[in-house]
């Protein structure tokens, strides 16, 4: 019989529901019974025992919040009775010592991805624009919508096509209402000009001007790490002219990224053009044969070190923490024993993982760099009246997770057991192989933003509650931690790692799944539904207080 409760650490005091449990009911693990105070939700937490005011709760093995009241055995964690806390960190010396997965089944595989002239190989061949500032924005949704649909990159045709339906209905007085909208057998698939081009891609955003100097400083240094990135094929910039992120500004942070920078990068100025009718034709006319240049390169066979994955959880549910994320975990330990990157950020659901983290971390400078980093932005949110504390959303809450260091615990555990290499502030590159720690919001699309600009080249994006982000340069693979979500949203979803919960499958099994899959991904071989829908979601982050 396959069990309906969880104790993840053996130091835990509460116990997981696998499915839904009633008040009064009995229920057994390892050896001991315990009667629900409550009903107990799938996802939700219970006490084993009886808990006072100020008594510790423990999961995971550490320290996620603080009895507010007296709390029966078998009574149901929430908001009202428990609150957030954690254990202090510090750096102290620690010889951390680990055991890597066998990986020699793997250790031969290869992935066919994109060879860029300075080593890196890229899983996809995009083109980019980049605005220098949001004046640009309207001047790239123009050609965006040019090219999108002439050299069949758009996915919106469907919709107007539905829209088209719509209006022939209401022309002919007909009842719109349940009016059947289903493609005709007539509409033909896009055909893309250009083989080796995966996409052409835009990085619309609200900077560049205005705000502080600081803020266009931090985006200059965005912008040149996407336009350095190994999926990046070649780059269209255009400026307006006299905005604080001026174009000498990005070129000085893209030649600092990389000196030897060897990719078509072509700029236009607005204010020095004739019109906005020359400058998007010229802006047109030189991509489009930059684009006859990037078809040329083809894929070629690269060994798996090479494969940059960042890790990151969204829409996260009770369950992440027991199925998708160790899953994601056993992933990442055996993609660092292969030699290559993983890069775990949102350092706001690092909160009580901390300790942890600082003894794995093989440098000192390191471990401190992550300590200062982790204390500076726990503060900015204090000064402005909130804190990491604050993290959980309404739908986090719903679905079991009660305080902040709950959900980073369990968030935690998609960077695996490995040593940690590195630490990076926003928009470092990772050039370190194995684990390494990229300070970002815990902000979805700012995290995944920032993934890929320490160089990314596959996200890994697990979700409980499910969330359509994606990135434009990055694909990024969509892992449920329940079969429920997997069925109800697979237009969006990737992976099910629901036969964990299920007990169907190990975590190790769905970890060499989730392997198989990103190297089909990295080599094209499937194509992630973020990709298929166009999910290129792109919030570049101001360094101010975003949980």
């Amino acid at each position: 019989m396959k069990p309906n409760v969880l104790k993840i650490h053996p130091k835990d005091n509460v116990l997981v529901a696998l499915k839904n449990l009633s008040k009064g009911e009995s229920v057994q693990y390892e050896n001991e019974t315990f009667v629900l105070a409550d009903d107990i939700a799938a996802k939700h937490k219970f006490f084993v025992n009886d808990m006072k005011a100020g008594d510790e709760v423990i999961m995971y093995g550490v320290l996620v919040g603080k009895a507010q009241h007296d709390i029966p055995a078998g009574g149901l964690m929430t908001t009202q009775n428990v609150k957030h806390a954690a254990e202090p960190f510090a750096y102290r010396p620690y010889h951390y010592k680990w055991q890597a997965p066998d990986v020699s089944k793997f250790r031969n595989r290869t992935f066919n991805g994109y060879h860029r002239s300075d080593g890196r190989v890229g899983t996809a061949n995009y083109w980019l624009f980049i605005p220098t500032v949001f004046c640009e924005n309207r001047n790239l949704d123009v050609i965006r919508e040019a090219l999108h649909n002439e050299l069949g990159y758009a996915v919106t045709d469907k919709y107007k096509q539905k829209t088209h339906q719509l209006i022939e209905l209401y022309k002919k007085g007909e009842d719109i209402t349940s009016a059947d909208l289903s493609p005709s057998s007539s509409e033909r698939a896009e055909v893309r000009l250009f083989k080796n081009v995966d996409g052409i891609k835009f990085l619309n955003h609200q900077g560049g001007c205005g705000g502080t100097r600081q803020d266009a400083a931090i985006l200059s240094k965005l912008l040149a790490a996407y336009a350095d990135h190994p999926n990046v094929a070649g780059v269209t910039v255009l400026s307006l002219g006299c905005q604080n992120l001026q174009v000498k500004d990005f070129q000085n942070d893209l030649n600092q990224r990389n000196p030897n920078f060897d990719k078509p990068l072509y700029i236009f100025e607005q204010q020095q053009s004739q019109s906005e009718e020359q400058l998007i034709t010229e802006a047109i006319r030189k991509t489009f044969l930059g684009l006859i240049e990037a078809n040329k390169l083809e894929r070629k066979p690269a060994s798996l070190d090479k494969m940059v994955v960042g890790v990151k959880c969204g829409g996260s549910d009770g369950f992440s923490g027991i199925s998708a994320n160790p899953a994601v975990g056993y992933f990442s330990d055996m993609m660092v024993a292969l030699g290559g990157k993983v890069l775990l950020a949102e350092f706001p659901e690092l909160c009580g993982a901390e300790q942890n983290l600082i003894d794995r971390t093989k440098d000192e400078a390191a471990a401190k760099k992550f300590i200062h980093l982790m204390t500076a932005y726990s503060e900015a949110a204090t000064k402005v009246g909130s804190g990491f504390h604050m993290n959980p959303s309404p739908g986090n809450i719903k679905d079991g997770l009660i305080t902040d260091a709950i959900k980073s615990a369990g968030a935690a555990r998609k960077g695996g057991t490995s040593p940690v290499e590195d630490v990076l502030d926003y928009t470092e590159p990772a050039v370190k192989p194995g684990l390494n720690l990229v300070c970002t919001p815990g902000n979805d699309v700012e995290a995944t933003t920032g993934k890929a600009a320490s160089g990314a080249t596959l996200i890994l994006f697990t979700t409980g509650l499910g969330t359509p982000t994606g990135n434009p340069v990055c694909p990024t693979i969509k892992v449920a931690t329940n079969s429920s979500l997997a069925k109800r949203m697979s237009d969006i979803i990737d992976i099910d790692c629901g036969p964990i919960v299920e007990g169907d499958k190990t975590i190790e099994q769905m970890g060499e799944e989730i392997l198989e899959y990103c190297i089909k991904a990295a080599s094209g071989e499937v194509i992630p539904k973020a990709v298929q829908l166009n999910q290129d979601d792109f919030i570049p982050w101001k360094r101010g207080v975003s949980l």
